[in-house]
Formats: structure tokens, C-alpha cells, sequence
């Protein structure tokens, strides 16, 4: 864990300014205008944690890292309404993905893969909706480890969670094949029934997509 944590935390400051803007991969393809749904179907080692209806007319996957503002403000202005009105109504399938920038971002993703699928998402809203409280701390770790105890972690159970090399492979993993076989290169990217659409899409804008997709 101390490795981890020096590492984490000597990486951080330079992954914050870079998540301000759309941070790209140097050796990331350029992305296609869309990508065969068969393969956007392959989960990663871990699964998908998929919300909505299996069999819903749109499937939205998101990539995001922890530490990208714009996908805090996606997840703050944008999704709660995905959620409510396309979402919970049956029209569309959501899946986030894990695209972490940085190791910060790595850690947030194994701690809302450590508290299993029904905590995905509450760790993740929580995540983003507390971005600036954690991920801009000059304690960065300390302040995650406080905020995962509302979760229900406690500092054996989030430490030991930090540790396990299988998840932090897991998670970079699903990062991975998104670069070489999609071509993401910044954050968010998201794939709606299989076209690509880049950045922190609007309600409007996301409105104007779907709603010929779902039928109005």
C-alpha cells in the first residue's frame, strides 16, 4: 500500500491539470465515427454494471475517469436526466466504463469495484458529485478514505481493496482495449447504439440524439 500511495499521490497534482481539459492519448488511433456493435458488447474482466431494461431500444456506454472534470459535470448536469426520463422508463440501457487518466482515478474505480455491483453507481455518483473534495486534495488518498467510509468502507477494508492487483488489472484492462480497439483517447467518449459522441453532452444535445433513437 505505501508504494501504491507514493505512487498515487506524486502523480496526482500533474493528472488534475491535465483533467481540466479533454486529456488526450498520444498513441490512441483516431476515433471512427462508430464501432461494430459485437465488439462494444465485450465486457470487461470484471463485467459491465449495466442500468435499464436489457432489452431497451439504446445502449449508452460511457468512458469516464474519476478525475475528469467534465465527466463531473456530465454526471452533475446531464445524467440525472438520462436517468430519469430514458433511463428508468425503459428506453435506455446505461453502462459506465472505466477509462482512468491517472492512478487516482484507478483508485476510485477499484474502490466502486470493491463494494460490488448493487454500490457501483452510488460510489461513482458519489465520486464525481464530491470531485473537488478528493481528487484536487492536497491529500488526495486521506480524503478518498474519509469519503468511502459514508460507503461503508473502513480504512482495513479500503486499504486491502487499494492492494488487490487483480482489480487494478481489471480495471485497466477494460482502459486498454477501449485504446486499441476503439481508439478513446479522452474522456468522457461515449458510444450510443454504437456512434460516437465525445465530451460532456448537454441534456439538450443529449435529447436531440435519442430522441429519434427511443421513438420521441
Amino acid at each position: 500500500m505505501t508504494t501504491r500511495r507514493r505512487v498515487i499521490e506524486t502523480m496526482a497534482a500533474a493528472a488534475f491539470a491535465a483533467s481540466i481539459g479533454a486529456v488526450s492519448a498520444p498513441f490512441a488511433p483516431a476515433l471512427a465515427q462508430s464501432v461494430p456493435l459485437a465488439e462494444l458488447d465485450v465486457a470487461g474482466p470484471l463485467g459491465d454494471v449495466a442500468l435499464g431494461a436489457k432489452d431497451a431500444k439504446v445502449t449508452v456506454i460511457e468512458y469516464a475517469s474519476m478525475t475528469c472534470s467534465h465527466c463531473a459535470t456530465f454526471h452533475e448536469k446531464t445524467y440525472p436526466a438520462l436517468k430519469s426520463k430514458y433511463v428508468e422508463t425503459g428506453k435506455v440501457r446505461f453502462i459506465l466504463r472505466e477509462f482512468p487518466l491517472d492512478p487516482l482515478a484507478t483508485a476510485g474505480f477499484m474502490l466502486a469495484r470493491c463494494g460490488g455491483n448493487e454500490k457501483y453507481y452510488p460510489i461513482t455518483d458519489l465520486l464525481f458529485q464530491q470531485q473537488r473534495t478528493w481528487a484536487f486534495s492536497d491529500k488526495p488518498l486521506d480524503a478518498l478514505s474519509q469519503l468511502m467510509k459514508q460507503a461503508g468502507f473502513t480504512q482495513e477494508s479500503f486499504e486491502s481493496c487499494l492492494k488487490d492487483q487483480k482489480i487494478y488489472d481489471a480495471v485497466n484492462a477494460v482502459k486498454n482495449r477501449a485504446v486499441e480497439k476503439f481508439g478513446v483517447n479522452s474522456t468522457p467518449t461515449f458510444f450510443i447504439n454504437g456512434q460516437i459522441q465525445r465530451g460532456a453532452l448537454t441534456v439538450e444535445e443529449l435529447d436531440k440524439i435519442l430522441m429519434p433513437l427511443v421513438g420521441g
